[in-house]
């Protein structure tokens, strides 16, 4: 069945929109054409295109406009490589030490393939690279080599490059989602229409909060689980009210629940201050004992997520209050338990 046409504003919107994105993207390409030029590397047609993601033919023709704007240069037989000829330079921002150790760090998170295609500060550091000073250049090469982002054992979201990209069109345009999600709590995977509100890392994973058509209230999607994700041309509708830290309230991580528990959890003086190191939820409050153990408080929305963490400090943990929690964690031990006897006999 054909789908309804766009509403008139939309229609005659859209050229004129598509148009200016496709402008700012050349702009940006041809910049970054100039940018890599005038570096310290050696960047031949090809190199360039790998380095910008196009072809080598779009290449030349981003160094013709160059020539046109009066950006002399010349290929370098010896070094196989573009050069600016004479002085023309992009001026550069000054880079406090700072500075450019956090464009640095960023460059190594964003670089993680854990973390997903989620964009990639490389781009910004090659730019500010090529323009700036010996020092500051010096300084972002260094330390890319001495800080590194590894086994951070996320979720897996090495394929959901292009549905983190349709997410990232879709809140920047303004515009509605189409796709495939896989919940666990479903028998098979639903198709669904939704308005994003908001892109967010939590704990392990990329979520994408939105209202699903035909709801009422938002609900919070783990990126990895779609297996499609396609952007409307039809307009999302974002509440200005909307608050994300609002939205997630007091959940222990992402999965808010209907009750608010005071969760006290009581730890031995070995795991007290291992615990204490981390703050694992907004909420913490730590009571210490003179023999070093700790009482650990908690405004927890549900239970469901922070039961999981209680249990991985077992041996060393005991739960104080609420007793509901206390029975979640004795069933889960329980069928532990009942899982390995089966297992020896």
């Amino acid at each position: 069945m054909a789908s309804a046409p766009d509403p008139p504003d939309i229609q005659h919107r859209r050229p004129d929109r598509d148009r200016r994105v496709n402008q700012a993207e050349r702009l940006r390409r041809v910049l970054g054409v100039l940018q890599l030029i005038q570096s310290k590397g050696r960047y031949n047609a090809r190199a360039i295109a790998q380095e910008l993601g196009c072809s080598e033919r779009t290449v030349y023709r981003d160094l013709e406009v160059l020539s046109f704007a009066g950006v002399p240069h010349f290929y370098d037989a010896a070094d196989e490589c573009y050069r600016v000829a004479g002085e023309c330079r992009v001026p550069s921002l000054p880079l406090s030490d700072a500075d450019a150790f956090g464009q640095a760090v960023a460059t190594v998170l964003s670089s993680n393939e854990d973390l997903g295609a989620v964009g990639d500060a490389k781009g910004v550091t090659r730019l500010l690279s090529g323009s700036a000073d010996e020092r500051a250049r010096r300084q972002l090469a260094d330390t890319g080599c001495l800080v590194a982002v590894l086994n951070l054992q996320l979720a897996d979201h090495s394929r959901c490059g292009e549905t983190v990209t349709a997410i990232q069109h879709a809140l920047l345009g303004l515009r509605q989602l189409s796709g495939v999600y896989r919940s666990p709590h479903e028998a098979k995977p639903v198709r669904i229409t939704l308005h994003p509100y908001r892109l967010c890392f939590v704990k392990q994973a990329w979520y994408l909060v939105g209202r699903v058509e035909g709801d009422e209230e938002p609900k919070t999607l783990r990126v990895a689980r779609f297996k499609s994700l396609r952007v409307l041309a039809k307009p999302s509708s974002v509440p200005i009210e909307f608050d994300l830290p609002s939205h997630f309230g007091n959940a222990w991580a992402v999965y808010r629940g209907e009750t608010t528990h005071h969760v006290q959890v009581w730890f031995d003086t070995n795991a007290a201050p291992l615990v204490a190191e981390v703050n694992w939820h907004r909420t913490q409050r730590v009571e210490a004992a003179c023999d070093g153990s700790a009482v650990f408080h908690f405004m927890v929305d549900g239970l469901d997520e922070i039961v999981s963490w209680v249990l991985s400090w077992a041996g060393r943990c005991r739960v104080l209050q609420p007793v509901e929690l206390k029975e979640l964690v004795v069933a889960r031990l329980q069928a532990a338990i009942e899982m390995h006897h089966e297992a020896f006999e």
